[in-house]
């Protein structure tokens, strides 16, 4: 066992039964560490930084959901312990490096605790989004699967100049709605398939859930800076709950 009895279950969620179409996970929500594993050797001040978690998006999520009443699912625990949008086995998965940071507790780890944290962690939140996902198709409900992420305003000495970016691997058909939305707010830069693009390789969610089902989705990233707050939380819940209500209106026609 890796988490203790009295440690938060991985898996958290709001609104389960909201009727709107919009399904939000969120990968990178939190950052808790299971007390075995201490802090994995990692100072303090690394544990503020993204490399522990998406800052700010936890924020924008919730209120999004609230504002929705859309179902949201997310992940309580930090990505440095196991990334639940990196297919397991891959060395993002269970980083030993996290950009320029070492990650010592990550260092030549069993197999066995490498399994230990994709079954207590990992696979609980997977599977309950794919159980969501299956309970929805049976009751005939129209799903628009959203991954919630943020990203950091500079990367490798790089300042990025997105406010927010749509990420899309083979479906690009509500990315393409919601950037054309987001345009023609008149004040923001917005990343088509920026500051990442969805793949197999780097991510989880979208091939896994979202293209094997045909469901009408997208990825979000919202930079960090404009989000680090509960004021930039809420301005971005409040533009982004207007856009989405504008985007279910054209999504009738694809969904029907």
């Amino acid at each position: 066992m890796l988490l203790a009895a009295d440690e938060p279950f991985p898996v958290l969620e709001n609104n389960v039964s909201g009727p709107s179409p919009f399904l939000f996970t969120c990968d990178h929500y939190g950052r808790l560490v299971p007390r075995a594993l201490g802090d994995l050797g990692v100072p303090p001040a690394e544990w503020e930084r993204h490399i522990a978690w998406d800052i700010g998006i936890a924020g924008v999520t919730a209120l999004l959901s609230k504002a929705l009443d859309a179902h949201m699912i997310a992940q309580r625990y930090s990505r440095l312990v196991i990334d639940c949008n990196r297919p397991p086995g891959v060395s993002s998965s269970i980083p030993v490096l996290s950009e320029a940071t070492p990650i010592p507790g990550n260092e030549n780890i069993s197999d066995e605790s490498a399994a230990a944290r994709r079954k207590e962690i990992f696979q609980p939140y997977h599977d309950r989004i794919a159980d969501i996902l299956d309970e929805r198709a049976r009751d005939n409900r129209t799903t628009v699967f959203v991954a919630m992420h943020s990203f950091t305003p500079v990367y490798a000495g790089v300042e990025r100049p997105w406010h927010i970016g749509m990420l899309y691997n083979r479906d690009a058909r509500l990315a393409k709605i919601l950037m054309a939305l987001l345009h023609a707010e008149g004040d923001l830069v917005v990343g088509d398939n920026q500051p990442y693009a969805a793949s197999d390789a780097t991510d989880y969610a979208i091939p896994v859930h979202a293209e094997p089902r045909g469901l009408v989705h997208t990825g979000i990233e919202i930079r960090q800076d404009l989000i680090g707050d509960e004021a930039g939380q809420r301005a971005w819940a409040e533009r982004l709950t207007r856009i989405f209500h504008q985007a279910e209106r054209q999504l009738g026609v694809i969904t029907g």
